[in-house]
């Protein structure tokens, strides 16, 4: 019987032998549908990725998960992630349907508070943002942009250098 802190060893080996076999499906599928499998370009992407780990933990954790339905599960969802790219790259209707565009956060030392409203951003996180790229002045930075994935891009210089504007193709200005 089973606690908290203690497993029998047949449980343990079973853990162990799930480990390097669900990992080596892993990397093997991995190797087939690119590196592209763990990248975090789109929430699409982010969203595969929590569900390929909470797979892997359900397998390895889990006695009575077979590891070939847990190998199915995994291709699977990684199957589905790459046929997603590939509609989003084919498709202009797709893309504009599935994925969200960049949102100028900031332009040219000037927070756009609009932009940060409607993208559920605070101030302070956007000030954290700078502080992390070392912004030492508003009038250092060219642009900040949310991401589609969620992260901020802190466009900034010291100098008198313009932003080039194919930077911000793509990017919604509010």
């Amino acid at each position: 019987m089973e606690n908290w802190i203690t497993a029998s060893m047949p449980i343990l080996g079973k853990v162990l032998i799930s480990i390097i076999a669900i990992f080596t499906v892993m990397i093997i599928i991995t190797r087939i549908s690119g590196l592209r499998t763990f990248a975090k370009m789109s929430s699409f992407d982010f969203a595969s990725t929590i569900a390929v780990g909470s797979v892997l933990a359900s397998i390895i954790l889990n006695p009575d998960q077979s590891l070939l339905k847990g190998g199915i599960a995994l291709g699977g969802i990684i199957a589905f992630q790459t046929l997603f790219a590939l509609l989003v790259r084919k498709s202009v209707f797709f893309k504009n349907l599935a994925t969200n565009d960049p949102l100028l956060l900031m332009k040219d030392g000037k927070i756009l508070y609009k932009n940060l409203e409607k993208s559920n951003v605070g101030e302070g996180d956007l000030i954290a943002k700078l502080r992390e790229a070392n912004v030492l002045d508003y009038n250092e930075v060219r642009a900040v942009v949310l991401e589609s994935t969620g992260d901020m891009s802190v466009l900034h210089d010291d100098g008198d250098n313009k932003l080039n504007d194919q930077l911000l193709e793509g990017v919604r200005i509010s």
